[in-house]
């Protein structure tokens, strides 16, 4: 039924679609044309899950209808916030079953596998379903031939194909196996057909003439209205309980759809005898701040029934993981493909610690910067989860996807399951896992001896602070124009990897407004007296862009601080000593600002953002020390094993990775100890020296101060090999 606006309801029918009457001859002339010779295809040959393929590009639209009578087809607002929808490759929920499905039926007999029980909670158009499915079939198949004398009737011979099973059988092992739920009642149909059509593969007329003979009713296809099901799968019947029950008219409480796992509108005989043996599948991938948007009533919800939602700006698919653990039976197993930012996000240490305590951990599959989804950029790895303690845990990293599908080529290994705790998940495995544990494991990181790591500033309108600084002159793209302005307010600007290098910071060729005040460490905005009485041209330039500033965030900037930054954070942080780095970048590029307190701007486009560190009053290690080792070669071996890795061979930089790299301390009253410390601080005088002079250079003068800083890089990394107490064999690793 196509559905125009709203969705319909089966309770509210259209009445005058019932006493619509066609006639035979055009739906004669529609089947003749789907059928050989007339049709150019032959879609006996087509596998059953192409119908998911394809109708999975159209579960995230909706036909409109406008006021007009227009019809048009847009994407569910969700879906699209959410970057669209993506069919899961054959090949992901094949591996995904064989590690579930395939685990649990190993030395298993039929008997065993009739009670198995197979879910995937946010089914979709079925291809997890279809795929565990399609495996139970290969697997009895397999069995009865055998065990040929045994389950005769079960199976029978078929000209051209040997041994098939027989349709009563394949019915069998669907209704006994298969379950699904899906909030999208389309999606829900399209996985029951795709898996009817999987059972009726191989079929033909004679075969089904036979088996009607002996189906109950003369009805071959089976009714899987009791396996696939309509719902919510993280909500319950407890959503319409207390006052929240007044919050909500009857069709928004229709969008949410709670499902009741329990009740006879679920699976309560399944959930009364322990839960699901299997749980698969590729949850959605939805941030909390679209699901405010788009349903925000169930938003609450979460937060109080969930662990996995309780920190953060958490995505969706956390949910469904903890979800998904819940509805396991005691010796259960989990398969999902979802992103692998929860191993070092903050909102993911609900979830890594609800999996650490009670050691679910089974296996991960990673694949780093590989893309799984075509036409998405997705950093996703593969899940499993045992609801039995498990003592250890795989992980398999995978280097190249195309050599993955067709060989499973990747670097394996089993870590011990205290390795997986609520910090930061960093699983390194390989020829290079010693060296890493070993550094990771140091007791000092950079985290200990920061007073701060802090992001940029966030303007909310960089098209109005941000400047060019053009012939003496300041340009906008605000207004597309040169302004005169009072320098006092401007300050140079950096962002990220457009102007952040290691030891230096090139081509600034922009300026901050910058309209606020230090008093007590603290940055005050200035009032529009200040502003009027000393700073004339910029309050002028600010009075011109006053509608542009007022419309932020959707007009919320209308009132006496208008003219302010769009965020408080980090304001009075930029005019001190600090070390710098880019947010993403291909290798270590920090740097150090003594003096020139330089001004950078949090995450965005046009370069990105950056961070600063600070260093605590009561350390007494120098800057020029500190960023020695985190330019080297050993410490960026660190970062490169714990932080998300980009295509082209970039890395995030961010603070929840270089705050966890380890720092060597020095003992000051070691004079050994010491010696070292000023070593490093005089190598990085020395770089800091070529790196300022490189500008004003050219010619050979040129080639002999790169050729300076390349050695002097080279001495630096040498250090922290002596500082680190390496191996000549740790070296190469580093080096390599």
């Amino acid at each position: 039924m196509f559905h125009f606006g709203k969705e319909e309801r089966a309770s509210e029918p259209d009445l005058d679609s019932l006493k619509i009457h066609i006639s035979d001859e055009p739906l004669r002339h529609i089947i003749k044309n789907l059928y050989f010779p007339i049709s150019p295809y032959e879609f006996s040959v087509l596998p059953a899950d192409i119908l998911g393929q394809v109708y999975e590009q159209f579960l995230g639209k909706v036909i409109e209808l406008s006021a007009g009578g227009a019809v048009r087809v847009e994407e569910k607002p969700e879906v699209r916030k959410a970057g669209g929808v993506y069919y899961t490759p054959a090949y992901i929920v094949d591996y995904i079953v064989e590690n579930t499905v395939g685990a649990l039926l190993k030395g298993a007999t039929p008997a065993e596998a009739e009670k198995l029980r197979v879910l995937d909670p946010a089914c979709g158009s079925g291809s997890f379903l279809t795929g565990a499915y399609q495996y139970l079939l290969d697997w009895h198949l397999e069995y009865y031939r055998a065990h040929p004398g045994q389950y005769r009737n079960r199976v029978r011979e078929i000209a051209g194909e040997g041994m098939i099973l027989t349709t009563a059988e394949k019915r069998r092992i669907l209704l006994n196996n298969i379950y699904g739920v899906d909030l999208d009642q389309n999606a829900v149909e399209v996985s029951k057909l795709s898996l009817l059509l999987k059972m009726l593969e191989k079929e033909n007329d004679a075969t089904g003439r036979q088996t009607l003979m002996f189906s109950a009713g003369g009805r071959i296809l089976p009714d899987l209205s009791g396996n696939i099901k309509w719902g919510n799968s993280l909500i319950g019947s407890d959503f319409y309980s207390g006052e929240q029950m007044t919050l909500f008219d009857n069709e928004e409480l229709l969008k949410v759809k709670p499902f009741d796992w329990d009740g006879a509108d679920g699976f309560g005989e399944i959930m009364a005898a322990g839960g699901f043996d299997a749980v698969i599948g590729n949850p959605p991938y939805i941030r909390i701040q679209t699901m405010k948007e788009t349903a925000p009533e169930t938003v609450p919800y979460y937060k109080k029934n969930y662990v996995a939602a309780s920190k953060g700006n958490y995505d969706i698919y956390v949910v469904f993981a903890e979800r998904g653990l819940q509805l396991l039976n005691s010796e259960g197993l989990l398969g999902f493909i979802l992103p692998h930012k929860f191993f070092n996000a903050k909102y993911g240490e609900p979830l890594r610690g609800l999996i650490a305590n009670d050691k679910h951990l089974s296996k991960i599959v990673h694949f780093g910067d590989q893309q799984v989804f075509d036409g998405a950029t997705t950093y996703t790895c593969l899940l499993f989860l045992s609801n039995q303690a498990r003592d250890d845990f795989a992980v398999n990293k995978v280097e190249s996807l195309g050599n993955w599908e067709t060989s499973r080529a990747h670097v394996a290994g089993t870590l011990a399951s205290i390795r997986a705790t609520n910090t930061n998940w960093n699983f390194v495995v390989g020829h290079d896992s010693d060296l890493f544990y070993k550094l990771h494991d140091m007791p000092t990181k950079l985290s200990d001896i920061a007073a701060r790591v802090f992001q940029g500033l966030v303007t909310g309108a960089d098209s109005v602070f941000i400047l060019q600084v053009r012939d003496g002159s300041y340009y906008s793209t605000a207004s597309e124009s040169h302004h005169e302005l009072e320098n006092d307010l401007l300050h140079p600007l950096c962002k990220g990897s457009v102007n952040l290098r290691r030891y230096h910071v090139e081509n600034i060729t922009k300026s901050i407004l910058f309209p606020y005040k230090i008093e007590n460490d603290k940055a005050v905005l200035l009032s529009v007296n200040e502003m009027q009485e000393h700073y004339p041209k910029t309050w002028d330039y600010l009075l011109c862009n006053r509608n542009t500033l007022e419309a932020r965030e959707r007009g919320k900037w209308k009132h006496d601080k208008w003219y302010a930054f769009g965020r408080s954070q980090n304001l009075n942080e930029m005019e001190q000593t600090k070390l710098l780095t880019p947010s993403i970048a291909n290798r270590a590029s920090f740097t150090l600002d003594e003096k020139d307190n330089y001004y950078f701007v949090g995450s965005g486009g046009g370069g990105g953002g950056g961070y600063g560190i600070t260093l605590r009053s009561d350390c007494k290690l120098s800057y020029k020390y500190v960023l020695g080792l985190l330019n080297s070669k050993t410490l960026d071996f660190v970062l490169k094993k714990v932080s998300s890795r980009f295509r082209a061979g970039y890395y995030a930089y961010n603070r929840q990775y270089i705050d966890q790299l380890p720092i060597r301390t020095i003992d000051f009253a070691n004079p050994a100890d010491v010696a070292l410390h000023d070593q490093m601080v005089a190598l990085v005088d020395k770089m800091l020296g070529w790196h300022k002079q490189l500008p004003d250079l050219t010619g050979e003068a040129l080639r002999i101060a790169q050729a300076q800083i390349e050695r002097t890089d080279r001495e630096i990394d040498e250090l922290v090999y002596v500082l680190y107490e390496l191996t000549d064999d740790e070296v190469a690793v580093v080096e390599a």
